[in-house]
């Protein structure tokens, strides 16, 4: 048996805006419903989970895993600027009391993309007081995170949400196909990140860092690829890494591998697996995503806060996640820190641009009726917790 470290943490991750449903105040609600989106549908209901989130949580822990990752709406909870819902805190204290009453280590992302409409339409991450903004939200959080919470996402993919911010879409969340970053942004998220890690910090025992999309960038190997993987690797991963100096667990969230010739990111190969998100097949990336961020957060202790595969066949889900665990056990025998592994995703949701189509979930959900259904990766995920250990 592959055996990991006592006390490691098995569980899925989910987003608020891609599962809860209804989220009407927030900036995605309205791209997606702007004439002439991009957007491929709306969200709309998602999963429900606002709601159903009882059950969800309940199908982890029945399985066997140990944790589950879930996002607060930051415009749920505070819908007009200085407003804050106590009925909003009061529902995600609610997740977080359910978590651990079935043995679930809750893991809270205090931000994963979406913003209040209003800190939108005052200038988003480039309004000069965004990072005071998201440090209030942080206090006004404070309720839900005080007690029996271990572990804060500060931001998810600050790197991606860089991206974004470069061109405003989200047709395709790899480097192949995003505008490359907006460091004006890039700068304002570090900034937020440390305001938010500095109201935390009066949380005794509580740990903060943000999370980072780990791209695998390879060289083509073609004259001028190998400077072009270190020009364009730096603003769009390593920079984020080096500034998690410090803080107390680095998120590393890992997919795919993207190839870097003389002129940039090159499409993915004809004569390669893909996922249905069009990201080529490769479960190495989870390991060279941790030996990364362990190596330049100089040995910051590392978190897997995603890892997973969009598709339809759920033994390819199974073999692919399989061969990132043997990755990672890999990696920490040699020394890494690891404390613990989070799937993407607990459910088939809602991926942004993509729509519904994409399905990375463990469980599979009716858009109809919302009946939930354990595919058999999340009972083979769920022995591997139990077990704590690979075959």
């Amino acid at each position: 048996m592959l055996n990991f470290p006592e006390g490691f943490l098995w569980g899925a991750a989910t987003a608020a805006h891609q599962v809860e449903g209804n989220n009407t105040n927030n900036d995605w609600w309205v791209k997606e419903h702007a004439p002439g989106t991009t957007i491929v549908e709306p969200s709309g209901d998602a999963m429900d989970s606002y709601h159903r989130y009882r059950e969800d949580m309940r199908l982890l822990a029945d399985a066997g895993l140990t944790s589950y990752r879930f996002s607060l709406e930051w415009s749920r909870i505070e819908p007009e600027p200085g407003f804050v819902s106590r009925a909003e805190i009061d529902h995600y204290r609610r997740m977080v009391d359910t978590a651990r009453e079935f043995g679930l280590n809750p893991v809270v992302s205090l931000l994963h993309f979406t913003v209040p409409q209003w800190m939108f339409e005052q200038g988003f991450w480039r309004n000069p007081d965004a990072a005071n903004l998201f440090a209030r939200f942080t206090e006004a959080a404070l309720p839900i995170v005080n007690d029996g919470v271990d572990y804060v996402c500060t931001i998810n993919e600050p790197n991606i949400a860089a991206m974004l911010a470069g061109g405003e879409t989200a047709a395709n969340l790899v480097a192949f196909g995003l505008p490359r970053p907006d460091l004006q942004v890039a700068d304002a998220l570090l900034a937020a990140h440390k305001a938010s890690r500095e109201v935390l910090a009066s949380v005794p025992g509580l740990k903060s860092g943000w999370t980072v999309a780990t791209q695998a960038f390879h060289s083509t190997g073609e004259p001028g690829a190998d400077e072009k993987l270190r020009e364009y690797a730096y603003p769009s991963d390593d920079w984020y890494l080096e500034n998690a100096r410090g803080d107390d667990f680095i998120g590393v969230q890992a997919y795919t591998r993207t190839f870097i010739g003389p002129d940039g990111p090159i499409p993915v190969r004809s004569d390669v697996e893909t996922t249905l998100t069009g990201w080529e097949y490769f479960p190495p990336a989870l390991e060279l995503g941790v030996r990364a961020a362990w190596e330049l957060t100089e040995h910051v202790p590392v978190f897997v806060t995603e890892n997973g595969i969009a598709t339809a066949d759920d033994s390819r889900r199974i073999d692919y996640t399989d061969g990132a665990l043997r990755g990672l056990h890999a990696a920490i025998e040699d020394g890494i820190e690891v404390i613990g592994y989070e799937h993407w995703s607990a459910l088939d949701n809602y991926e942004w641009a993509s729509g519904f189509r994409p399905t990375f979930g463990l469980i599979a959900v009716d858009r109809e009726t919302f009946v939930r259904t354990p595919k058999p990766s999340l009972a083979w995920l769920g022995g591997i917790a139990r077990a704590n250990a690979l075959p």
